[in-house]
């Protein structure tokens, strides 16, 4: 995958399906690296996460790219956010200005795209957690699900995503005329099926799952150090804290992400694995 791409359209600005499950790449305007390293679970279905990591030209302004798709009843909805959900944020004429406003309308027609697509595209469904990397100063991060993205701040990890998990949004789930319950198994999943209450897709679920993200800006002050996104399938056995102490250790970005995927394999992690390490400071 190319580290540095130029663009002359938004159209282009898609991730392609990498067929390796690691790499690398840096920006060409500062010292920053990414690499990131994909797993395939212990379940018995294919690989349903999806990546995009690295920067582009746009508009005469470096921009990282960086998200994690964990798809689910396939990989039809993981593999479209892939394609269209970056270049529907960057399309929006207000990106610059309103960046916020932007990537909160991209995910909901995003989301209306997929549930309109075709029955069998809206059926499966997806998390997501983007993060914006503007000129390597300005980062915004967002996310459906319980895919997440932590900072590390002086060696201190910082959550700056929220997970989406259907106890601690009950309420919303049962006044949308839904439930949830922990039966089948020890999980509370809405309407006893999804175990995320906001994901893209999930059609047949789609009257009780909320699909608006909950976004996140900070400034990469001098104090940054690293940036990890992954999918759940590190976060159910590593603390925030565990992921940014073993990161931190590793120079090189990708031989950090494949760390943190090793280790969550080795904590006996089932699910698909998805990580992207990207390093500020050398």
């Amino acid at each position: 995958m190319d580290s540095l791409c130029c663009f002359s359209s938004v159209s282009q600005v898609v991730g392609g399906r990498s067929s390796c499950n690691s790499g690398k790449g840096k920006s060409s305007q500062s010292s920053v690296k990414y690499g990131y390293s994909l797993v395939k679970g212990k379940a018995n279905h294919p690989m349903e996460d999806y990546h995009v990591a690295k920067f582009v030209q746009f508009k005469g302004r470096e921009l990282g790219l960086f998200a994690i798709y964990d798809g689910h009843l396939g990989d039809s909805v993981p593999a479209y956010l892939q394609k269209h959900l970056f270049s529907n944020i960057l399309k929006d004429e207000d990106f610059w200005n309103d960046p916020f406003m932007s990537i909160s309308n991209a995910y909901e027609t995003t989301d209306q795209a997929i549930l309109s697509h075709s029955p069998d595209l809206g059926r499966g469904g997806s998390t997501a957690v983007t993060a914006i990397l503007i000129n390597n100063q300005k980062l915004w991060v967002a996310n459906v699900g319980d895919s997440r993205a932590v900072v590390s701040r002086g060696g201190v990890a910082g959550q700056m995503t929220t997970d989406h998990e259907p106890n601690t949004e009950r309420g919303s789930i049962e006044t949308r005329g839904g439930f949830v319950s922990n039966m089948p198994g020890d999980v509370a999943r809405v309407n006893g099926q999804l175990a995320v209450s906001r994901a893209f897709g999930d059609r047949n679920l789609k009257t009780h799952l909320r699909s608006d993200p909950d976004i996140q800006y900070t400034d990469i002050t001098p104090d940054v150090e690293l940036l990890i996104l992954a999918s759940d399938g590190l976060w159910k056995v590593m603390a925030n804290q565990e992921a940014v102490d073993i990161a931190r250790k590793i120079k090189d970005p990708q031989k950090a992400a494949k760390q943190l995927a090793t280790e969550a394999l080795n904590r006996d992690s089932k699910d698909d694995i998805s990580c992207i390490v990207v390093r500020f400071k050398g």
